[in-house]
């Protein structure tokens, strides 16, 4: 009977001990996986700590830390060379564009001389077709530079966005916002491109909210929204545009596109994307877009659906 009781007694004792120890080991794991998540989404130089002496829990830390550390030199090697890149594309960009001003500038004082205006007193006559073939060369050459200058200031531009995105300069992701009417920015940057528009035959077919729309938003980087989507509505429309404007701040900017279809959309906020056989775009527009949009709180995006393009903007 003593015998009995000793044993239960001993089987109570062993279960009640072996139900700490698995407690003891869920709160082990529960603290191993709290201290991993919040390793992961945070910078600190802190590692993974357990209160839990068990030899096999403190290797499983000491495993753990010892990858977040190569994972912390990996993502400190790669922060630190993307923005080494981006230093580099933008003194690149900006050191292009003083030679480029240049060019251009001696481009139109060439296209004034007088043996390619025609107006040529007392000198020798240029052949006419020589001087149709270096007006022809020069039309290119005056076309080329402006494509490069437009990519290289899309670069700087891009670059100098993103990097203040990233953080790299302390307070630079702070914007200056005011109330603005969207109904009003809107028509401002519509009327902006009415030239461009009429010279590719788009009667854009807007329909703005009769309340107006107000939010508290960077102007500038409205403006720069605004901009960048026509311009891409100017390269890929078929000749038609339809921008509605909604009470709820939703702008919905649609276009027939024969050179798109649901992956190309799918990709046009990606950076340096552009549609073949679209030489013109730097494919940064919408991508400089989508950054400055999402910075200030709202968002973009775009599908194509019955052979249109529709690029969907909220502001918040």
């Amino acid at each position: 009977m003593v015998w009995r009781l000793t044993w239960e007694i001993f089987l109570t004792v062993t279960v009640m001990l072996l139900f700490f120890y698995i407690y003891r080991l869920k709160r082990a794991m529960e603290e191993i996986g709290r201290d991993f998540a919040a390793h992961l989404g945070q910078e600190t130089n802190t590692l993974i700590t357990v209160s839990c002496q068990d030899r096999s829990v403190r290797r499983l830390a000491a495993s753990l830390n010892r990858e977040l550390t190569v994972l912390r030199n990996l993502r400190h090697r790669y922060e630190q060379g993307d923005r080494e890149f981006r230093e580099a594309v933008m003194n690149v960009s900006h050191d292009l564009r003083t030679p480029l001003t240049a060019i251009c500038g001696y481009l139109d004082l060439l296209r004034k001389e007088p043996w390619i205006t025609g107006e040529s007193e007392g000198q020798a006559a240029v052949p006419s077709d020589s001087v149709r073939r270096a007006s022809r060369y020069l039309e290119r050459i005056s076309e080329r530079t402006m494509a490069m200058r437009r990519l290289t200031g899309e670069l700087f531009q891009y670059f100098m966005i993103a990097g203040r995105e990233a953080g790299d300069r302390p307070g630079s992701t702070q914007q200056e916002r005011e109330e603005v009417s969207l109904n009003a920015a809107l028509e401002e940057s519509l009327a902006g491109f009415y030239a461009a528009f009429m010279e590719k035959g788009i009667v854009p077919q807007v329909k703005l909210s009769e309340i107006p729309v107000r939010r508290w938003l960077n102007r500038n980087a409205l403006s720069r929204i605004f901009d960048n989507i026509l311009n891409n509505a100017l390269k890929y429309s078929d000749g038609d545009l339809q921008v509605i404007l909604t009470t709820e701040g939703e702008i919905l900017f649609s276009n027939h596109a024969a050179s798109m279809n649901p992956v190309l959309a799918g990709r046009l906020f990606d950076r340096f994307f552009t549609v073949e056989g679209k030489t013109e775009s730097s494919g940064l527009g919408l991508s400089i877009a989508r950054i400055l949009t999402e910075r200030m709180g709202g968002e973009i995006g775009a599908w194509y659906e019955d052979g249109k393009l529709v690029i969907r903007l909220r502001l918040e």
